[in-house]
């Protein structure tokens, strides 16, 4: 852990980003947040704020776990992208190679007022699911009749499988011909469908051995242990803007659906791990997951000129001056939108108001946790925009003496090894001593593990 100044941000910022958060728990509009924001390798910035459960009064906890929902999409299209390096798939296939159901779509168009299905202009393929673009929807994303279809088969149920799901919404038409359009949707429960098929295994239990548990990412639970529900964090009963509250969903039980596009929980210190696994192109502690060009090439513009679906929900969800990769949206202009941050920043965030970026070109992320979900789009550019204005230039680094001794080289070497995997270490021990004290507290109320 370190001090801001330490890792090039300064003091009275973050402290400003954490009063400007604390005010709005003060107002009742935010109930609690665990923020985490880290640069060069350190941890700069690691607070909780606010209530963890406002209806009980529990305090946020730095370790309290939150439903990140659309945040489980980058680590299934990690989880994708490992299954391409070993051979398994290639982004090019198309989905009804792998899952048949797929093979029969149909794209609903408006004939003279009246819905009529035609073939597609061609199948939706691997790559077209990672990056939003094979017609699929989802139900809340419009009006418009596939949107209908979607709610009326209550296309989101928990109680399907992934199989029964993905065929399921194999049989609603498409929204759009694939690669014709950006529109936000259930591609990544696909994919989580898609990995199964793939491994042979359940996608929980794949993530869990070939991703979360190689990361040390221990606390990253489809559903979360009964042990552990008394740090699980809620939102307001009634929103308190006065709107109609967005119920959350039940984490506490096993649910036949593992959804691969929004259904995992996590803590900020285990999603810090994966971010940071991100940072170094594919690798964390000695771990490697990825090749450093393929967390390139998924981090990198995939949309080019196909244009964000201009009906419905989606145009909110992709600002100007943005792209989408493999599993995340990327900055592709440092002007245009609303918000700062480098071209090349990646992002993306969860219904309920978690959120997170990535910025290469600072080497820094940072993460907000919280659960305000009516209120997740002021609260995410507000959180954008005090990490931003914290960050200071730093001092050029001191010239390196002409003359160097072969053995001087190799320990300089060495040592900038050693500071890569510094983060990796704290956020390990961090993780274990938040575990320990949270053992003891439940010990000390009674709750045995």
């Amino acid at each position: 852990m370190s001090t801001p100044a330490e890792a090039g941000l300064s003091e009275q910022r973050t402290t400003q980003l954490l009063k400007a958060l604390q005010s709005e728990i003060d107002q009742q509009r935010l109930p609690g947040a665990v923020v985490l924001i880290a640069r060069h390798g350190r941890i700069a910035l690691y607070k909780s704020l606010g209530m963890q459960n406002p209806e009980s009064g529990q305090p946020m906890e730095k370790d309290s776990i939150f439903r990140i929902y659309s945040m489980t999409k980058p680590i299934v299209s990690v989880a994708v992208m490992m299954l391409m390096e070993q051979g398994k798939v290639l982004l090019s296939d198309p989905i009804a190679k792998h899952l048949p159901e797929f093979a029969a779509q149909h794209v609903a168009v408006q004939v003279k007022g009246q819905l009529a299905l035609r073939t597609p202009s061609r199948p939706a393929t691997v790559q077209d699911l990672l990056r939003h673009t094979a017609g699929l929807t989802y139900e809340f994303m419009g009006a418009a009749p596939v949107n209908k279809q979607y709610a009326a088969a209550n296309i989101g149920s928990r109680q399907r499988s992934n199989e029964e799901f993905s065929k399921a919404l194999a049989g609603l038409p498409l929204i759009a011909d694939p690669g014709s359009v950006w529109e936000y949707s259930r591609a990544t429960d696909v994919l989580g469908r898609l990995v199964e098929v793939l491994s042979g295994q359940e996608l929980d239990a794949f993530l869990q051995e070939h991703v979360l548990h190689p990361l040390g990412m221990h606390e990253t639970w489809f559903s979360v242990p009964e042990t552990h529900h008394v740090r699980i964090a809620e939102a307001f009963a009634h929103d308190p803007d006065g709107g109609v509250p967005m119920p959350l969903i039940n984490v506490r039980g096993d649910v036949a659906l593992k959804s691969g596009g929004g259904g995992l929980v996590s803590t900020a210190m285990d999603y810090a791990r994966f971010l940071q696994f991100m940072l170094n192109k594919g690798e964390l502690d000695g771990v490697r997951l990825l090749g450093p060009r393929t967390v390139e090439f998924m981090t990198a513009d995939h949309l080019g000129q196909i244009p964000v679906n201009p009906q419905g929900a989606a145009q909110t969800l992709l600002p100007p001056g943005h792209g989408f990769g493999l599993g995340f949206a990327v900055r592709t202009a440092l002007g245009m939108a609303a918000v700062p941050g480098s071209v090349g920043l990646y992002y993306w965030g969860g219904i309920a108001g978690t959120t997170f970026f990535v910025d290469p070109v600072e080497d820094m992320f940072a993460i907000m946790m919280i659960q305000a979900p009516n209120q997740r789009d002021y609260y995410r550019p507000l959180f954008r925009s005090l990490v931003y204005a914290a960050l200071m230039d730093e001092p050029e680094p001191e010239p390196e003496p002409e003359s160097e001794s072969e053995s001087e080289s190799e320990s300089e070497s060495e040592s900038e090894s050693e500071s890569e995997s510094e983060l990796a270490q704290v956020l390990e021990q961090e993780q274990a001593l938040e575990q320990e004290q949270t053992l003891t507290q439940q010990q000390e109320g009674g709750v045995q593990p």
